[in-house]
């Protein structure tokens, strides 16, 4: 009787042990395929990187010639807009001035590009307000058409890695301080720059 009673409780101990090693890869697939997976991490959205890219001769407002190549071994912070520069482009122009601000100590990791898509002259203010800012005209280069946007370019702030490869975007209505904490997310795990 003692020895049915011992074969008893090892089984159900053996059928609790498989249940507890089981149970968490059941409970994980059921997730998966339902659709329960956790959401990323990072606020920006990933941009599959196809190639590093292209290094066409541009050059900047002061007649400068200018490659992103230049700016290979630094993270790029980069919009894209008319020399207009109406509100939502000085939006995100001060708020690229203030996420690499945030930084501190590694603030000098990140550059800031604005690709001017037009013909349009920029106000001197401009220039004054957003000092440190690279201002490349851009107009009919093939770089621009290397950088995807879900309506407009001009709707995103763009990051490119050390490597030149265009890597993320951030959307239109942006969340500055989500955004400060991706590219310090970036700087932190970067071997790079």
């Amino acid at each position: 009787m003692l020895k049915k009673t011992n074969q008893g409780n090892n089984k159900i101990r053996l059928y609790l042990l498989i249940t507890v090693m089981i149970a968490p890869i059941a409970v994980s697939y059921i997730l998966f395929y339902l659709g329960g997976a956790p959401a990323t991490v990072n606020y920006g959205e990933l941009i599959k990187i196809k190639q590093a890219l292209p290094d066409v001769v541009l050059h900047k407002t002061n007649g400068e010639a200018f490659n992103i190549s230049q700016l290979r071994g630094k993270w790029v912070m980069l919009v894209i807009d008319s020399g207009e520069c109406a509100e939502l482009c000085r939006k995100q122009l001060y708020y690229m001035r203030q996420v690499r601000l945030m930084q501190n100590k590694k603030m000098d990791r990140i550059e800031r590009v604005w690709l001017i898509d037009d013909n349009k002259t920029l106000e001197t203010s401009i220039q004054e307000d957003f000092k440190g800012t690279i201002f490349v005209n851009a107009h009919k280069s093939k770089l621009l058409n290397e950088i995807p946007a879900k309506v407009s370019q001009h709707d995103h702030i763009y990051i490119i890695d050390p490597l030149g490869n265009l890597m993320m975007r951030f959307p239109k209505d942006i969340d500055p301080s989500k955004m400060a904490k991706d590219i310090k997310r970036l700087l932190k795990v970067s071997r790079i720059g």
